[in-house]
């Protein structure tokens, strides 16, 4: 079983910036990437950004420029710092952890989300 879990949610005034985390544990051998979705009301869910064991990255148009995604391997953990926030930005923000577990198979597991507004 694993378990994730975010923090770091909360409003922000436009332009602003926030920092969001989110720890894996549980029965986890490896981690293979970790990353960040989203979905704001009435939209569908889209990839943030997302990072490898190695630190590659991949982010959406919309998160250049503006987001930055970091690991820290030995605390299974990922950040997204979001700077230069936009009404727009706002979501419930979800952390995804692929990763090897039980019987060296590859899962997948997604937190709850943690919500981001950012409204004057």
């Amino acid at each position: 079983q694993v378990q994730l879990v975010e923090s770091g949610g909360g409003l922000v005034q436009p332009g602003g910036s926030l920092r969001l985390s989110c720890t894996a544990s549980g029965s986890i051998i490896s981690i293979n990437s970790m990353g960040w979705y989203r979905q704001g009301p009435g939209k569908e869910r889209e990839l943030v950004a997302v990072i490898t064991s190695t630190g590659a990255t991949n982010y959406a148009d919309s998160a250049k420029g503006r987001f930055t995604i970091s690991r820290d391997n030995g605390k299974n953990t990922v950040y997204l710092q979001m700077n230069s926030l936009k009404p727009e930005d706002t979501a419930v923000y979800c952390c995804t952890v692929y990763y090897t577990g039980a019987y060296y198979k590859t899962y997948d597991y997604w937190g709850q989300g943690t919500q981001v507004t950012v409204s004057s």
